[in-house]
């Protein structure tokens, strides 16, 4: 066999920090945003919240770069974040956190505007609160907030003991074992709601079943089912369960009953328990002005950001200088990296507004009708690629900012995501949305007689003669979407 070597070039695209950071940044919804910048402004010192309002005048210019010559660190940049630059720092700069002490981080709003945000106590607030209670010596209070820190956000502990041990040892310097752990879980999975701190979806669900031991024998065949017959409850063996118990049809459905009325989830629903009172903060608003529709960002997602006068110091008093040894070097290196990523950050939340505004300008212009009229049957079929194709950006990042993001409307509050929708077409060649037709066939079934409710066969009948070139089998497929049942159980006699 001949070998041949031969010359190719592949075309690959690589997605640079930036873009990749941007594309995060997109996905992040508004009530988010604020948390996120937090959250950057705390790692990152050399990034604050703008007082006046100016623009940045850092930004763009290049007179704090140095030649690369100036600097010859021993390892890779990363080892920088740990230098201590406390010498370099002056005395104003202590004013750099000052923004976690101002509620006025971002611009005014127009309260009329803004939908209220509910304030609620969060999951871990509500752990901690009930810590509170507990009495636990020095090592055990360690050992509880650990474990409590560790819940994921549906209330469970999917983290090993093993790493909570490590974890412990090298962040706290408590020395622990497992028996140890495993009293405090205990303890804390006597918490509200019940469920918490299990570490799967079958303790969880035993736990919830405990509280209710007084509440009748079904309780307990509930607990015996989940403890023997996990498994086969979750894949709906109920032969099998009622046999290897020796139930009773009255006995399974009851035990049945008993369990669906748990929680998968106890940790989801903490500070969501009445959803008709919780409120979306909408990205954006359309508002119509006299027949012609007005595109607005939400303020919050234009915070005035910039680079701190603190780090800008330090670079310039570093220039003047002269001789420069090791030390002063590897610091001053730490501070361009620090103004670099500030810089990056503020230019990828400029470019999240206007990609934000871009795409949702798009829509407007391309539902315009259903905007100006709020009739959902206005609404053209409209998929990812229509967008992208206005805007000129990728299908994925038009696809991001659909699936997180809001828009407020004389009519309502909307997900992006709701104006996309695959089109039908009808007895004339004229394509219309899906949703038109979900929203047709919603009207029909609301206008039936309960006495005599129509069937998908009927549905389809109808919808066709309305002109739409529909399948029963696609009626059916809308009605389930749609969640309504079939007719035989919307029947009442």
């Amino acid at each position: 066999m001949a070998l041949h070597q031969s010359l190719q070039q592949k075309l690959l695209q690589k997605l640079s920090p930036q873009q990749i950071q941007l594309m995060k940044l997109l996905q992040v919804p508004t009530a988010q945003l604020e948390e996120r910048i937090k959250e950057e402004m705390e790692e990152n010192p050399a990034l604050e919240q703008s007082e006046d309002g100016h623009e940045d005048e850092f930004e763009g210019k290049d007179e704090f770069e140095s030649s690369d010559d100036d600097f010859e660190p021993d390892g890779s940049e990363d080892e920088y974040d740990n230098i201590d630059i406390s010498e370099y720092v002056q005395d104003g700069d202590d004013d750099i956190g000052d923004y976690k002490l101002r509620d006025e981080n971002y611009p005014e709003q127009d309260d009329s505007r803004v939908m209220p945000h509910k304030v609620e106590t969060s999951f871990n607030e509500l752990m901690l609160q009930q810590l509170g209670m507990l009495k636990l010596n020095e090592q055990q209070q360690k050992i509880a907030e650990q474990v409590v820190g560790s819940l994921d956000d549906d209330g469970y502990l999917r983290r090993e003991i093993s790493s909570i041990i490590d974890d412990l040892a090298f962040r706290q310097n408590v020395n622990t074992n497992e028996e140890e752990i495993s009293e405090i879980i205990l303890q804390i999975q006597q918490f509200d709601p019940p469920g918490v701190c299990a570490r799967n979806l079958q303790e969880c669900l035993l736990l919830q079943l405990e509280r209710k031991l007084d509440q009748g024998v079904h309780v307990e065949l509930a607990m015996k089912v989940l403890e023997k017959y996990f498994d086969e409850f979750t894949k709906k063996h109920y032969e099998k369960i009622q046999k290897g118990l020796d139930l009773n049809d009255e006995q399974l459905r009851a035990i049945i009953n008993q369990i669906i009325k748990l929680n998968p989830k106890p940790g989801g629903n903490v500070g969501d328990e009445n959803k008709g009172e919780n409120y979306v903060i909408p990205d954006f608003f359309i508002v119509n002005n006299v027949g012609k529709l007005e595109l607005s960002l939400n303020s919050k997602n234009a915070p005035d950001l910039r680079i701190s006068e603190g780090y800008r110091d330090m670079l310039k008093d570093y220039e003047k200088g002269t001789k420069k040894d090791k030390r002063q070097k590897e610091a001053v290196l730490f501070i361009k990296q620090k103004i670099d990523s500030a810089k990056w950050f503020i230019d990828a939340i400029k470019q999240r507004q206007n990609t934000l505004l871009n795409t949702m300008e798009a829509i407007m212009n391309y539902q315009y009708d259903f905007f100006l009229t709020g009739d959902e049957t206005e609404l053209r079929p409209m998929i990812l690629k229509d967008i992208a194709e206005r805007t000129n950006l990728d299908i994925s990042t038009v696809s991001r900012v659909a699936n997180s993001k809001f828009v407020q409307t004389e009519f309502g509050t909307y997900r992006l995501k709701f104006f996309f929708s695959e089109s039908l077409q009808t007895d004339s060649g004229e394509e219309v949305s899906t949703r038109e037709v979900k929203k047709i066939l919603t009207d029909l079934i609301g206008e039936e007689s309960k006495k005599h409710p129509y069937s998908d066969e009927k549905l389809t009948e109808m919808l066709q003669e309305k002109g739409y070139n529909i399948a029963r089998r696609t009626v059916a497929k809308y009605r389930e979407q749609l969640n309504i049942p079939v007719a035989r159980l919307r029947k009442i006699l």
